[in-house]
């Protein structure tokens, strides 16, 4: 299974059928993560495994379809007609000022991490989200430090702004920025 082997796509809200990601390993087992102390961000031992329910990958799907409907930027990596991964952008600004476009989503199917998948992806994202304005794009991302390394090797840092909704919906997602 070689990187350069992969099929690149913009998808379609027709393009993402409901089995859209059926075969795709979203598991992730997690040591340890960043959590907020009284001193900022600390590491912290905090075991377990993430991986989707079948309602959630089900709503996953859909918001990738909503997403593309409303005109938002939806990008899937493909190996042997199988996604293995996939990035979203939401084209409704956010901010104070409507400064940040939000990547919804970013998941590399489990066997293709630590290839380049997601940082292709991320930088697909980041183009599409300047293309149409954006200052910056806003990740709520996961708190493991695995994840959190790989968003601070883009570049990304913690957000100025913090968008309550994310904040709500995921309590222990580090709200991240990265300026395009």
């Amino acid at each position: 299974m070689k990187s350069e082997c992969l099929k690149y796509k913009n998808m379609t809200a027709e393009d993402i059928a409901p089995s859209f990601l059926d075969g795709f390993e979203r598991r992730q087992e997690v040591m340890l993560c960043y959590r907020r102390g009284e001193k900022g961000w600390e590491v912290r031992p905090d075991p377990f495994t993430d991986d989707w329910t079948e309602e959630e990958r089900a709503s996953v799907v859909k918001a990738l379809q909503e997403t593309a409907k409303s005109g938002g930027f939806v990008q899937a990596a493909f190996f042997e007609g199988r996604p293995v991964g996939f990035a979203a952008v939401c084209k409704q600004p956010l901010g104070k000022k409507r400064e940040y476009l939000d990547l919804a989503e970013l998941h590399v199917s489990r066997e293709w991490r630590r290839r380049g998948v997601g940082r292709r992806l991320f930088q697909a994202a980041a183009a599409w989200a300047k293309e149409h304005g954006a200052e910056k794009l806003y990740i709520s991302a996961h708190s493991a430090v695995e994840t959190q390394v790989f968003y601070r090797s883009l570049g990304c840092t913690d957000a100025v702004w913090e968008d309550k909704r994310h904040v709500e919906r995921e309590p222990f997602d580090c709200q991240l920025e990265y300026i395009l």
